[in-house]
């Protein structure tokens, strides 16, 4: 995995699980669970979406709760989300779930929302193409790119014999 490239969907400070997974996402059946995402704060965002694109996100994106926030973002079709700060929490939800999640201070700076914009994993830089504006991140280590890279943490230890066969 070497870059990553997609539309930008900019979002500010303090997005929390709660918006990105909404209460009622405990009772509908999964395939209408990211369709929710984000509807309190940008209603029908969720409808716009499409196949890889990025979420730039403000400082704490993803503070609250372990709700699976990141597994429906993923089945929404984001193929990374980027912003100034990561909750931690969330950070290893969205790896377990297969999701690329970056830090890159000042990524809100370079990036406007609707703009195409890559993320080169090699070499640790973002770069909206549209206007040609780029910043630096600091990389994942290689343990948890591996989770990414694999599709999930159930993948990596299902690859390795570590989980026991399904009921």
């Amino acid at each position: 995995m070497n870059n990553i490239t997609g539309k930008a969907w900019v979002f500010g400070d303090d997005i929390n699980t709660d918006l990105i997974y909404p209460q009622i996402c405990y009772t509908l059946p999964e395939a209408e669970k990211p369709f929710h995402a984000m509807e309190a704060n940008r209603p029908g965002w969720a409808t716009l979406v499409g196949a890889g694109d990025i979420i730039i996100g403000g400082r704490n994106f993803g503070t609250g709760s372990s709700r699976p926030a990141a597994d429906n973002l993923k089945k929404l079709g984001i193929s990374c989300i980027i912003a100034e700060s990561v909750n931690g929490l969330f950070l290893r939800n969205a790896v377990n779930t297969g999701i690329m999640a970056i830090e890159a201070s000042g990524v809100h700076d370079v990036v406007d929302e609707g703009d195409t914009i890559t993320v080169d994993l090699e070499n640790c830089r973002i770069t909206d193409i549209t206007n040609q504006r780029s910043v630096a991140f600091r990389g994942l280590p290689p343990f948890l790119m591996e989770i990414i890279e694999n599709g999930g943490i159930i993948n990596v230890l299902r690859a390795k014999g570590l989980l026991g066969k399904p009921l």
